[in-house]
């Protein structure tokens, strides 16, 4: 009898910790291991690769890729320093599938807005870059669009390796340049950002040219146009650009500073895996997959020195 009371006493003498401690911990969700990451984890946004798009309802910003379309990106900067989208629109919002701006009218002769100086008015097709000594943070999960799929300079990428060719897939925020039928039409000029599900079937379809990093929600919510393809018939519905200016040409103070995680460290690796295996008290069976547009970067405002 005085054993047993003994050994109540000690029970309750310990911590309640240490009475747990044969308790498991529960698994760190993937916000929790993105708010750990180290500064080491992230990166900042170059502003000499950031467009800044400037509505009525606030700054969209977009992260360009020299790496895989150089040539449409420095059109694209050629005409973002020659102020050409500004007063143009976004004249067309196709429901579950992209937004696109530029000029409305640019195709009518007499109407379309002239290019700004040094703008070239043809270019290749960039619809695939080279893969060999490009870095490529590679996930297991199987794919339907691509051999191997991942992330490159940031961005999330198929790749072939028979081909030896990658491309940005064309996820949610993803910007191309529109194009008619043949593959050599765009310029830059005409952009789309993708609103809806990952069309996937347009990947190495079009120029992709880089990704919307911060404000999707302020194109998202843009009032759709008619069927079938979204584009206004109504111009007075068209949405007023205020400017698309490169982020190196805005002075420091207004400028939107931003950090993204990077897609090799191994908060983001951890990050994606707690995604893919879900082990919170609503999951059920861990999915044991994780898509690659669903995979999110992380964007962060960087803390305060």
């Amino acid at each position: 009898m005085r054993r047993g009371l003994l050994v109540v006493a000690l029970a309750l003498a310990l911590p309640v910790g240490a009475q747990n401690a044969t308790s498991p911990p529960k698994p760190r969700t993937p916000q929790q291991i993105i708010d750990a990451a180290p500064a080491s984890a992230w990166r900042t946004l170059d502003p000499a690769n950031t467009l800044y798009l400037e509505l009525a309802s606030g700054r969209v910003i977009i992260e360009l890729a020299p790496g895989f379309a150089p040539e449409h990106v420095a059109n694209i900067k050629t005409m973002a320093k020659g102020s050409f989208w500004d007063g143009l629109t976004i004249y067309r919002s196709q429901d579950n599938f992209v937004v696109q701006f530029g000029d409305a009218e640019g195709e009518e002769a007499g109407k379309a807005k002239p290019y700004p100086a040094g703008t070239r008015t043809h270019l290749p097709a960039e619809f695939t870059r080279s893969a060999t000594g490009v870095p490529f943070d590679r996930l297991p999960d199987v794919d339907g669009w691509a051999p191997q799929v991942g992330f490159a300079d940031g961005f999330p990428v198929g790749r072939n390796p028979q081909t030896g060719q990658m491309w940005i897939a064309h996820c949610y925020g993803v910007v191309g340049a529109g194009r008619n039928n043949a593959p050599d039409s765009s310029i830059g000029a005409e952009l789309y950002a993708v609103i809806g599900q990952a069309p996937r079937a347009l990947d190495h379809q079009l120029t992709v040219v880089g990704r919307v990093v911060q404000g999707m929600e302020l194109l998202s919510v843009i009032p759709r146009g008619p069927a079938p393809m979204g584009f206004y018939t109504d111009p007075a519905l068209r949405t007023p650009i205020l400017s698309i200016k490169l982020a190196s040409e805005v002075p420091v103070a207004q400028r939107t500073p931003l950090q993204l995680l990077r897609t090799d460290s191994q908060a983001f690796i951890d990050a994606t895996e707690a995604r893919r295996n879900r082990k919170d008290d609503f999951y059920t069976q861990p999915p044991g997959h994780i898509d690659l547009c669903g995979v999110p970067l992380p964007v962060r405002t960087p803390p305060a020195p």
